[in-house]
């Protein structure tokens, strides 16, 4: 047996370390939530002029997606038409705004009321993210530093050993052991299913990642990638690709020869052979002497292209037979 399946805990550990640090880590949570609410306040409508920006580049994805069950002119119709609103920007919020891309540096977020609110908003949760953590690993780190509280019932690799066992500096300890700071943070980010049951799904009791993101000494790649807090799409760009896109998708009408199919399907035609499929090769080019030979020789032959076409023919207006004395059948 190794040391750690020797290692026993003491139960006041349980007591006094684990299980206060997951009730504070809730509590904190409920508590967080609570006073997010109360700086942000109750949520804006959105105006109806933004629904429609989304809406519309919605409207295009769902043509491109589904624009096999309507007809060839219905399809042509409204990728003109969305192609045109595209183009003319019809369905932007501001259609006499300039274009971002011809504006040199960075726009001023002091011009522009949403902006400016949205980066108040992103201060305002950072704040309310940033403070109860500091508070409570200072805690931790104060009264319970060096703490073991926990083993996991399953094995796992090394490479969990300076993720579960943090502030503790011990190389063969296994890596079923979690530290105290260690649990803080599997609770940080674990107890987002207990504060959905508790306050419901759209809750700010958990962490924001892109709160956090955006805090000073952060990693660049954790937040959102050039993009301030509170800055907004560029949805001119994004209907002209929402153009291209419609234009380039090609379009075949999920019911063309239905009827067809669907006798071909309940066995009432017979399926295409193969023979038919396949057109024979042209047979290769003869010298006049030959040729002249040949004509003369059968002038009654008829040509093979003569009789594969009335091949097709007869079998055409046999299909088409068919197709009527299945109509008449079901109407009956």
């Amino acid at each position: 047996m190794t040391d750690s399946q020797q290692m026993y805990l003491d139960p006041a550990i349980r007591d006094w370390v684990l299980l206060p640090i997951m009730l504070v880590m809730v509590l904190v949570g409920v508590l967080r939530h609570r006073i997010t609410m109360l700086l942000t306040g109750a949520p804006k409508k959105p105006q109806l002029k933004s629904i429609r920006e989304s809406k519309a580049l919605l409207r295009g994805m769902r043509l491109r997606t589904f624009g096999n069950h309507i007809p060839h002119y219905a399809f042509n119709t409204r990728k003109e038409y969305l192609s045109k609103a595209y183009d003319e920007g019809t369905y932007l919020k501001n259609p006499e705004a300039k274009d971002p891309a011809s504006i040199t540096g960075a726009p001023n977020p002091m011009t522009d009321p949403e902006m400016m609110e949205g980066m108040m908003e992103g201060m305002k949760k950072q704040l309310v993210n940033m403070v109860p953590q500091m508070v409570i690993m200072g805690w931790i780190n104060f009264f319970f530093q060096g703490f073991i509280v926990i083993k996991l019932p399953f094995p796992l690799t090394p490479r969990f050993k300076a993720m579960l066992q943090s502030g503790i500096d011990t190389r063969d300890m296994d890596v079923t052991w979690v530290s105290s700071l260690s649990w803080y943070f599997l609770n940080l980010f674990g107890l987002g299913s207990v504060f959905s049951l508790i306050l419901g799904d759209n809750n700010a009791a958990g962490v924001d990642m892109a709160a956090m993101g955006n805090m000073p000494g952060m990693m660049p790649g954790m937040g959102m990638p050039g993009q301030m807090p509170g800055q907004q799409q560029d949805f001119k760009k994004l209907f002209m690709a929402e153009k291209e896109n419609v234009l380039i998708t090609p379009h075949i009408w999920d019911l063309d020869d239905i009827e067809e199919r669907l006798l071909r399907k309940y066995g009432k035609i017979a399926a295409p052979s193969l023979a038919s499929k396949t057109s024979s090769p042209a047979a290769p080019t003869m010298t006049t002497a030959s040729t002249s030979n040949t004509t003369s020789s059968s002038p009654t032959k008829s040509s093979p292209l003569a009789s594969s076409t009335g091949t097709a023919a007869k079998s055409k207006k046999d299909m088409k037979e068919k197709i009527k004395a299945a109509q008449k059948t079901k109407r009956r």
